[in-house]
């Protein structure tokens, strides 16, 4: 039976005795296991930054009726040309509406579905921005504020007033930055609008929205649904997009396939549309953890070397132990006992730094025009990451020391004693 207190006490009077190789043990350890946390937490959060910025903006599952050539055209209808081979140049598209037909009771629809966290109405139109005698191009889309602020957080790209402001505001608008910028507009002036039809209509800036595409705040811009149903000349029921937020993004394909057959629409989920999105950041995390598992796999190399040399510096201290009774599994223990205790406390010193280093970096300001929410560098906190550090830890010093450990268990002290 192995007698515990005694194997550790020598195992400590090893470490102790040479707390030089002890201490660059424990400090590999400590710095494989720092840069691992703050890799994995500094990657991983910015890997979620990018994800969240995505997923934020982009519904997962996008409806509206596309515009396309019919798929049967009249020649083939004419069956004294079944034998032959048609050649049809410039198939100009079918004549098709904009709008959703049935739309209102497709909410509802939709809405009661217990896979469906919210469904919200768009109406997306083209329009021109008039400075002057100047017309500048751009898209407004009209949307129920409140609901767009729940699902798809509106509200962390608003810079200057609010939601609120827009859904209480029959001819307001919430302007992109890049339009306002243009024109040398503010919050609380008004500007002109003009449909592609030539009407225009007097609208006041209730807000300012930075998505941090400058493309799209070039030309982006919001109203409420009813005030773009007004300015476009339709009725209440008037409605070219909805937007679906599922409570599980996993079943945004097998929803949208079953949304096109039932209601014959266009349905896009999000893994369709954000398809080389998804592949970036797959990339990004799979070179985050090869690069955090060969920092560790390097610390553990590093102490078995230092445990590999401190057999080779001991083997008379195995051969009196040997001799006085110490059996070969006794003499294992202890070796094993100091990598353990070396993978141990370089491991919480390592948590310890990795944490330390990812609390400075997320107070590091982080300020661009791209990203107007973030104000700081984002940081994962996730205890799971700490969790696999000083589990990593313990197992790479448990094999680090084991091989070195095998050795001492089969030296034979009459040898050494001889060789003396």
């Amino acid at each position: 039976m192995i007698n515990w207190p005694v194997i550790l006490t020598i195992a400590k009077t090893h470490l102790v005795t040479k707390i030089k190789q002890t201490s660059v043990a424990a400090l590999g350890v400590t710095f494989g296991i720092g840069a691992y946390i703050t890799l994995v937490s500094f990657m991983t959060g910015l890997n979620t930054m990018l994800d969240n910025l995505m997923m934020n903006q982009t519904p997962h599952i996008h409806i509206y009726n596309e515009i396309e050539p019919t798929k049967e055209q009249p020649i083939a209808l004419y069956d004294q040309l079944a034998n032959s081979t048609p050649i049809i140049h410039s198939i100009k598209p079918k004549l098709s509406q904009k709008k959703i037909h049935n739309a209102l009771p497709l909410l509802n629809y939709l809405n009661e579905d217990v896979h469906v966290k919210g469904a919200v109405p768009q109406i997306k139109a083209q329009i021109f921005y008039i400075a002057g005698s100047i017309e500048i191009a751009g898209n407004l889309t009209g949307i129920h504020a409140l609901e767009e602020a729940k699902l798809f957080h509106l509200k962390d790209y608003i810079i200057e007033g609010s939601a609120e402001a827009l859904n209480n505001n029959e001819n307001g608008i919430l302007l992109g930055v890049g339009v306002a910028k243009k024109m040398s507009v503010h919050v609380g002036d008004r500007i002109q609008i003009s449909t592609i039809k030539g009407d225009v209509f007097p609208l006041r800036i209730v807000g300012l929205y930075q998505s941090g595409i400058s493309d799209l705040d070039a030309i982006q811009s919001f109203s409420n649904l009813k005030t773009v149903q007004r300015i476009l000349g339709e009725a209440a029921n008037y409605i070219t997009d909805i937007n679906v937020k599922l409570n599980d993004v996993e079943l945004a394909f097998p929803m949208a396939k079953k949304i096109e057959h039932q209601f014959e629409l266009k349905a896009i989920d999000f893994n369709t549309a954000n398809a080389q999105f998804e592949t970036g950041t797959t990339v990004r995390n799979l070179i985050t953890y090869a690069v955090s598992i060969t920092l560790l796999i390097v610390a553990g190399f590093g102490i078995y070397n230092i445990l590999n040399m401190l057999i080779y510096e001991k083997m008379n201290d195995i051969a009196i132990l040997k001799a006085i009774g110490f059996s070969g599994k006794d003499v294992q223990m202890i070796f094993m006992s100091q990598a353990m205790i070396i993978g141990f406390v370089g491991g919480v010193l390592g948590l310890l730094l990795g944490f330390g280093l990812s609390h400075f970096i997320s107070t590091i300001p982080f300020e661009t025009e791209a990203l107007p929410t973030v104000k700081t560098y984002p940081i994962n906190f996730n205890p799971w990451f700490y969790g696999i550090g000083i589990v990593f830890a313990l197992v790479s010093t448990f094999f680090a020391g084991y091989l070195p450990a095998q050795k001492a268990k089969k030296i034979d002290p009459v040898k050494i004693i001889r060789g003396q």
